[in-house]
């Protein structure tokens, strides 16, 4: 089963998993998800949920229908909804102990590698607090320019920045068939895809409901996306209850398989940059700590060039200047600066804030 070696998993459940037909809350359904969470916490998985509902929710609360709304006054109803959504999940969640958190995300987050680098901090830090951390669009801000529209991408692109094993797309069907099999019934389910080609995107049909603004195309460009960050994409029946744990034990699913490892993806990403905004030339003793796996120090650097910021693509050279690396950078060219040659314990007290101990951490930075 692929979900045995996953470590990072990203789960994503829409509006009509919450609320059904009669614009009810699946209280008993949630119940149930909540003790599939559970599980996989038990077997030492970091869990993301991206949840879908702040607009549904808010529908529901003030008793009006979703397809009316215009844009500006669905971001106030996602306002509303928001709560609604937040106090449905604390509510369920705490009664099996789960600690949960909130995190509002924009297209704009996930495209901005400084913004992305920052949401990835945030998941590794609620990740050792031990909290699990629900990812909702932020609807209140989104305009038409910009909202991703469903959740599928929305997850994928979570899935990418968190450096996920596996996404989870939980659905209305049990995957893709070879046919919509809401109308023909000798559709068949396809149970693994390696390649996303024409005929895949065909067959692709697009259910749009009530609630929910996702279809099954939606879906094959959320495989893309993981296909293309080494990381592995399933679409599974989300009605059922235990829905996970049904996933595991039938396999009644579509899997989507990566083309590239997470590290190759990785790498290619960081090494892709074209216009690197700086560099960094360090002694050998770092130099030796690249080759060996680990982050790159302040103590280690001997001199800043260039201006960049935060999250920005940066070289590295070592002292006859030749290029050995690359990465993301966790400070600012001037932050550099003032900690360059310094221990990691001095780093807080000469900028005067907590800050990260590493200069380039070792999941950002490739040597070449």
């Amino acid at each position: 089963m692929y979900l045995e070696n996953s470590k990072i998993i990203v789960v994503k459940i829409g509006s009509s998993l919450l609320i059904d037909d009669n614009k009810k809350i699946r209280n008993k359904w949630l119940s149930e998800f909540a003790k599939d969470i559970k599980e996989l916490i038990k077997k030492n998985r970091k869990v993301i949920i991206v949840s879908s509902g702040a607009i549904a929710m808010g529908c529901k609360k003030l008793n009006i229908n979703k397809k009316n709304l215009k844009i500006d006054k669905s971001q106030a109803v996602a306002s509303i909804g928001q709560i609604e959504l937040m106090n449905l999940f604390s509510g369920t969640f705490s009664k099996l102990k789960i600690n949960i958190s909130q995190i509002l995300l924009t297209l704009e987050d996930t495209e901005q590698r400084r913004r992305a680098l920052n949401a990835k901090r945030t998941f590794d830090n609620l990740f050792e607090l031990g909290f699990i951390p629900i990812v909702n669009e932020n609807d209140t801000t989104a305009t038409t320019e910009i909202k991703y529209g469903d959740n599928d991408r929305l997850a994928s692109r979570v899935a990418q920045i968190s450096r996920a094993d596996t996404l989870i797309l939980l659905s209305d069907v049990n995957g893709l068939y070879t046919q919509n099999p809401k109308i023909f019934k000798n559709a068949e389910l396809i149970n693994e895809i390696k390649n996303i080609d024409k005929n895949i995107e065909r067959i692709a049909t697009k259910s749009i409901g009530d609630l929910g603004t996702g279809g099954m195309k939606t879906k094959i460009d959320a495989a893309k996306i993981c296909q293309l960050s080494g990381c592995k994409m399933v679409i599974a029946n989300g009605l059922l209850n235990r829905p996970i744990k049904k996933m595991i034990e039938e396999n009644n699913c579509t899997w989507f398989l990566p083309k590239v490892s997470k590290l190759d993806a990785r790498k290619k990403w960081i090494i892709s940059s074209v216009s690197p905004k700086g560099a960094l030339i360090i002694d050998d003793g770092a130099r030796q700590a690249l080759t060996n796996g680990k982050s790159l120090l302040a103590a280690g650097v001997k001199k800043v060039t260039g201006n960049f910021k935060k999250g920005d693509h940066i070289k590295v050279l070592d002292k006859n200047n030749n290029e050995c690396a690359r990465g993301l950078s966790s400070f600012s060219s001037d932050e550099i600066e003032r900690i360059k040659g310094y221990h990691s314990r001095e780093i807080e007290k000469i900028l005067g804030y907590v800050a990260k101990s590493e200069v380039i951490h070792k999941d950002d930075i490739v040597e070449i």
